[in-house]
């Protein structure tokens, strides 16, 4: 009968898709109902005591084509839709890059460790955007593209570096040159506080993270960038699982790895630049997310990338709303929780490889 095979014989084309669409459909779909759940929870805390009812009511009073008018009050509907809900947005966006740079940049480099933090581009682009900072009449919109151009240095300063000291391929030489880098970026940023002690307060407290600020301008303002690096990471997404393999059976299956390493570098650095531009320096994302998701999914590109952006912004949706809470109604520093979690986790992962292959 058509659609069956005999015992032993391998599943056809149709069935292995069949198959492959229902695994990488499954954790993507969780991964957005967390999503939606944990931002909706995150815009009904605060300060205001406000229902969750009067919360989602709003929300869906700003959907377009749905014509429902909440019966909010309007100082209700300002601090939902004005102050709450471009915070999440913001921070959903920024978790997101954030892990997807650090899925990229492991895929790239074969290092489970890389992330942008340790690759120097998250110092880059603190760095760019310092310098846009204490430059006079530089206007607003330029930050990004300063972080971008300091994430893009830094890091094509890591990976030749990376790759000079040893191996082209190997992990610990690359992440040893990003560390180096970073602590060179982050010289040159420290004498530019001190040259401009005028605005060392606004580089003090982006330096350590924050999204107090947020407004729909800073979502509006990184949304380009986020848009066209995402797209081009997930395009990739199935060229990352033929690196894996290695470069040289890549480029037998017709893939050019320097090609693909180029773009996914780029975009990756693009979209952490865009990120940390508007938050500030936010360590660990890229390494706990990631890793998070192939425990609970499986190491195919195809799955970790999707996932990975997904539940790096719920879980800076999260971080933040720590921030928020902690120690309200003052706000703890965004970067500080993440590294309270990050800090461990890094041992952890760090311990694993130790014990799974002897060496980093």
């Amino acid at each position: 009968m058509r659609g069956w095979r005999r015992r032993g014989e391998p599943p056809t084309p149709a069935i292995t898709s069949a198959v492959a669409g229902v695994s990488a459909g499954t954790p993507i779909l969780v991964a957005a109902v967390v999503l939606v759940v944990v931002a909706v929870v995150s815009t009904a805390v605060g300060p205001a005591n406000l229902s969750l009812a009067t919360v989602v009511g709003v929300l869906v009073s700003h959907v377009p084509l749905i014509h429902y008018h909440a019966s909010a009050s309007a100082v209700a509907n300002a601090i939902v839709w004005e102050i709450r809900l471009p915070r999440v947005v913001l921070a959903g966006l920024v978790g997101s890059m954030l892990a997807a740079g650090g899925a990229s940049y492991q895929g790239v480099f074969r290092n489970p460790l890389a992330d942008p933090y340790l690759l120097g581009v998250a110092a880059g682009a603190g760095l760019g955007a310092t310098i846009a900072i204490v430059t006079p009449r530089a206007s607003f919109e330029w930050l990004p593209i300063a972080a971008f151009l300091g994430g893009a240095v830094a890091v094509s300063l890591t990976y030749l570096v990376g790759a000079r000291t040893g191996q082209r391929s190997s992990g610990t030489s690359i992440v040893l040159a990003g560390v180096a880098v970073a602590a060179l970026f982050t010289a040159v940023q420290t004498d530019l506080q001190q040259q401009h002690a005028a605005d060392l307060q606004p580089v003090y407290s982006w330096i350590l993270g924050s999204l107090a600020t947020a407004s729909w301008t800073d979502v509006r303002l990184i949304l380009p960038y986020v848009v066209v690096s995402g797209a081009v990471l997930l395009a990739h997404r199935r060229l990352l699982d033929a690196l894996r393999v290695g470069e040289e059976e890549a480029s037998s299956l017709g893939v050019h790895p320097q090609r693909v390493r180029l773009v996914v570098v780029a975009a990756a650095t693009l979209g952490t630049a865009a990120a940390v531009s508007v938050s500030g320096l936010i360590g660990f994302v890229g390494i706990i997310v990631p890793h998070l998701v192939r425990l609970t999914t499986n190491a195919s590109y195809r799955v970790v990338l999707p996932v990975s952006m997904i539940s790096g912004a719920s879980f800076l949706i999260l971080a933040d709303l720590g921030a928020r809470m902690l120690e309200s109604p003052a706000e703890v520093p965004l970067g500080v929780v993440t590294a309270f979690v990050g800090g461990p986790f890094f041992i952890f992962v760090l311990r694993s490889r130790r014990s799974q292959q002897g060496v980093l």
